[in-house]
């Protein structure tokens, strides 16, 4: 396990904000949360990959940089295998490395940011897929009981960008390892706007899964600013789900608003509309802005400090909530700890 005192953050969050820690702790192997020291959620912090999360100021414990590693098949049938990977693989680098050996089922979520520990948190999606439709269980270390916990995928309580571990029972568990079970069958999932549509551009008519793939990072690199050129966290704000009711009436007053089936009662309809529709799209403040490329996309040009990109997201909340009635939630987790 290696410390360091006193780091700067900036490195270790794409939106690029230059917090700081009293200390920083990179977990290198599961045998180093043997010697943790307690956890103090209201003074430390779990750190990934730090793609979902807005340090909105300085931490003023301990950092847990998560960083085990490894990727290997632990079993296997005639149709799937069972791929188990470490918290600190890269999410995308173990993406590719799957359709490289043949397995599929995470095509669709290519390009995704950060690390595979972080996404049973969020129950990453994209394109029609989320990481539920393929977790088949989640190893962590239980920081209150300093033992080992598995969960089976039902137990995560995965939702729409949401699962036990971020909203259940925060900061009480560190993921050390996830398991994954793909198909050696490809069954493409092609009906999220806009990727069919990719496909036959590309004048692909039965794509394989790594051209799935493909095409979907294409999509995201047109669509989504480089949080390595441009500090970003992805897509800021969830799209709403609301009653059927509910959505009609506002569809009624807002007839191109977007907008799809959620379940047989609920709808979800589009942030990034409304942010748009609102003027937000490219809007700037300081250093803080909009991306011109997606409305759901809060960015840092270059010095913005977690408490403005904070107050620019408030700013686009009210507007919002006043046009529409809608209150729209950070996707991301927002890091503050009291002064």
């Amino acid at each position: 396990m290696k410390a360091t005192e006193q780091p700067s953050l900036v490195r270790f969050n794409t939106f690029g904000v230059d917090a700081r820690a009293g200390l920083m702790l990179t977990l290198e192997n599961e045998e180093d949360l043997l010697s943790l020291a307690p956890f103090d959620p209201k003074r430390d912090l779990l750190l990934g990959g730090g793609s979902n999360l807005l340090l909105a100021g300085d931490i003023p414990g301990t950092v847990v940089h998560n960083q085990i590693s490894g990727k290997e098949v632990v079993d296997s049938d005639r149709d799937h295998v069972l791929v188990e990977a470490g918290a600190g693989e890269n999410w995308h680098e173990l993406v590719l490395w799957s359709l490289s050996r043949g397995y599929s089922g995470l095509e669709n979520l290519s390009l995704i940011p950060g690390l595979a520990g972080a996404a049973p948190i969020q129950n990453i999606g994209a394109y029609g897929v989320e990481l539920s439709s393929v977790l088949e269980s989640v190893t962590a270390w239980d920081l209150q009981r300093s033992t080992w916990v598995s969960f089976s995928c039902e137990q995560c309580q995965l939702a729409y960008r949401d699962s036990l571990f971020k909203t259940g029972q925060p900061d009480r568990y560190l993921i050390t390892s996830i398991r994954l079970r793909l198909d050696r069958c490809f069954n493409p999932v092609l009906g999220y706007s806009g990727l069919s549509e990719e496909l036959a551009r590309a004048g692909i008519g039965q794509p394989n899964a790594i051209e799935v793939s493909d095409a979907v990072i294409r999509l995201r690199r047109l669509k989504l600013p480089d949080p390595s050129v441009t500090g970003n966290a992805g897509s800021f704000f969830k799209n709403p789900v609301l009653r059927q009711e509910e959505a009609l009436s506002l569809l009624a007053l807002n007839p191109d608003m977007p907008a799809w089936p959620n379940t047989d009662e609920t709808v979800k309809i589009s942030a990034a509309w409304m942010i748009e529709h609102c003027g937000f799209k490219g809007f700037r403040q300081g250093d803080a802005g909009v991306s011109a490329q997606h409305a759901l996309v809060i960015v840092n040009h270059g010095s913005a400090s977690g408490r403005e990109i904070m107050e620019l997201a408030t700013k686009i909340q009210s507007t919002v909530h006043s046009t529409f009635g809608i209150e729209l939630q950070p996707e991301p987790r927002i890091v503050r700890f009291p002064a």
